[in-house]
């Protein structure tokens, strides 16, 4: 299957914006793949890291384009870009956790030299591992603090993601210590481009660059860096571009007692007007309606 044939999806079958303002989304693994009869067709994400955790039924795995059957227990990781469908057996029990790039980066600084768990496309059985337990324990964890909001619960919710990639990166190295897994591959050329530019727009989002200004620091044209990201991401530079700030105005107006003004120019809008209008255009609601929806944290 061609780059420009593999759907790019935010949550599976929804082509639109990340749903929620959180930077971490969970949900049952039956809660979705029984509205499609068990079966997740191929395809990616631009900017979301999939965790998946079964802890019964068995999943035929298409991760890359190689077919793997597994058994639960078994934890499954997807970065971005990677291209990855499942047909899971109608038995299944799991969860799948979703993070945004904004938090997989922010893990990814702090995990150092065991960061390259989030880079790495592949499923990890659980069976007779000591981390078995372990990662069943903090999905639980996690879960319940996604379905119970408290303070504290953005901090929470990251340090259980950040100790539930520790524990699948130690079983990447035992495994890696006894010769039974492999080093990845590096990213092809243009994927590589791609995540550049994304990490340029996690630093510079607020600034509002241009896009000659974001092609210029990749050593490409600007007309380049479109033709990658419709290509990898189905999306122009622009549009990904827009996608962050939407991402950063959502959370500031559901977390921040910020006014619209200030928010507006926290991420570089000359003037307020241009940011409701910027805001409606994406969403269809004001910066002040969609504040009101917002349940009370």
């Amino acid at each position: 299957m061609s780059d420009a044939a593999v759907p790019v999806f935010k949550l599976y079958g929804e082509t639109r914006h990340w749903p929620t303002p959180d930077l971490l989304h969970w949900e049952s693994i039956p809660e979705r793949s029984r509205l499609h009869d068990w079966k997740i067709h191929p395809h990616r994400h631009t900017d979301l890291l999939h965790l998946l955790h079964l802890s019964s039924g068995r999943v035929s795995l298409e991760l890359e384009g190689s077919l793997h059957a597994h058994d639960a227990p078994l934890v499954i990781v997807v970065p971005a870009m990677s291209i990855h469908g499942f047909h899971f057996s109608p038995d299944t029990q799991g969860h799948i956790i979703t993070l945004a790039s904004p938090l997989a980066e922010r893990l990814e600084a702090r995990l150092g030299g065991q960061a390259e768990v989030l880079s790495r496309a592949t499923a990890h059985p659980l069976e007779g591992t000591r981390q078995a337990g372990r990662i069943a324990t903090l999905v639980d964890q996690l879960g319940e603090e996604y379905r119970h909001p408290a303070p504290g619960r953005e901090r929470l919710l990251e340090a259980f993601a950040e100790a539930l990639f520790i524990e699948i990166s130690r079983l990447i190295d035992k495994r890696a210590a006894d010769g039974t897994t492999k080093r990845p591959q590096p990213p092809h050329r243009g994927l590589a481009h791609l995540q550049n530019y994304q990490a340029l727009i996690e630093k510079q989002f607020r600034q509002q660059p241009s896009i000659e200004r974001f092609a210029e620091q990749l050593g490409m044209t600007s007309a380049h860096l479109n033709l990658l990201c419709r290509r990898l991401a189905d999306r122009s530079a622009l549009q990904l571009l827009h996608e962050r700030l939407l991402l950063e105005a959502k959370r500031q107006l559901t977390y921040t007692n910020m006014t619209i003004g200030q928010v507006a120019d926290s991420l570089g809008f000359s003037e307020p007007a241009y940011f409701t209008r910027f805001f409606k255009r994406l969403t269809g609601l004001s910066p002040r309606d969609f504040r009101r929806r917002q349940p009370e944290a």
